[in-house]
């Protein structure tokens, strides 16, 4: 099979178009022909090994001392069952779905195999694997993120970083459980944060939303660049800061600002369960919900696709036909 493989860590020209052997399932799993993947910022992320320092040695570790291991990276997908283990019954053969590979990754190779409980779900007819593969990581997060708000409706939320592959998401979730939504991106990309819904947008490079006098029920901050005590000062009383990208230091202060104040914060890793992945299917498959997809690139030009990803320049997500 066609895999591209991250033979070091490094700049995306480590990444290398190579012929693997075709892999084998196991009794609990389902081996997927993948036709679409994602380029998100964590796989960027991992090819340079790009993480702060206090989890950098536990993750060297765990992902490869000198190399990814094993060496094919990315993490959401979608795709066609083509066999089954004996012992799968969720899934057979023809099954559309997709997915978010978890650890060790897997996404950037013609095929994959996939434990039968992992985080998948089948693929409703209608949904493209291109728009279905963006939904394992980056909607499940936006989603995640959003419950651990308590975004509920009349609430006024603002998202810092709107523009991607989160933040389009957060913004359509965030309209479908009603909130009122303010878009913080830079200016290039408030067009679509609108299209996709979004009440109110910020130009972020022109106006600090932090100063401008504002105040929100819920301020969600993908980016992780957000003032920490100015974001709480834009809170109303019980309003909730969301970080999805927290500092070091910002991982204490939250439980302690959450103990002695009237405001919320709200860090951790997403929760990752197939029942969330089916319903942002069926919000996608009824139309409430659709993938921002900027450019989809060939697999043998994932490099590249690397590239754009890191340039700041995509709006939404950036998908891989394989």
């Amino acid at each position: 099979m066609r895999a591209m493989c991250c033979r070091a860590y490094g700049t995306p020209d480590v990444l290398e178009l190579r012929t693997l052997p075709k892999p084998e399932p196991r009794d609990d799993e389902v081996l997927i022909r993948i036709r679409a993947a994602s380029v998100t910022p964590g796989d960027c992320e991992t090819r340079r090994f790009d993480f702060p320092f206090w989890i950098w040695l536990p993750l060297r570790l765990l992902l490869g001392v000198l190399r990814p291991r094993p060496p094919v990276i990315g993490m959401e997908f979608s795709g066609v069952v083509e066999a089954a283990g004996k012992k799968v019954a969720r899934f057979k053969p023809g099954d559309a779905v997709f997915a978010t590979t978890g650890l060790p990754f897997g996404a950037y190779a013609e095929y994959r195999c996939q434990r039968e409980s992992s985080t998948m779900a089948k693929k409703p007819e209608g949904i493209r694997h291109a728009d279905a593969a963006t939904l394992g990581v980056c909607g499940l997060n936006a989603l995640h993120y959003l419950r651990a708000g308590k975004v509920k409706a009349g609430d006024k939320l603002l998202i810092n970083g709107a523009g991607g592959c989160f933040g389009t998401y957060a913004v359509q979730l965030a309209k479908h459980f009603g909130a009122e939504v303010t878009g913080v991106d830079s200016a290039d990309k408030l067009d679509v944060v609108r299209r996709l819904g979004a009440d109110h947008v910020i130009d972020y490079r022109t106006t600090d939303f932090t100063a401008n006098g504002r105040k929100y029920d819920v301020i969600f901050d993908v980016t992780g660049k957000a003032h920490y005590g100015r974001c709480l000062r834009s809170l109303e009383r019980q309003g909730r800061l969301v970080l999805a990208n927290p500092r070091f230091l910002q991982l204490f202060r939250a439980p302690l600002t959450s103990l002695v104040s009237d405001r919320k914060v709200a860090v951790g890793f997403c929760k990752e369960r197939p029942e969330d992945l089916e319903y942002l299917a069926d919000l996608m498959a009824t139309g409430s919900l659709k993938a921002a997809i900027d450019r989809t690139f060939p697999l043998e030009k994932l490099a590249e696709a690397h590239r754009y990803v890191e340039s700041g320049a995509k709006i939404g997500h950036v998908t891989i036909d394989v």
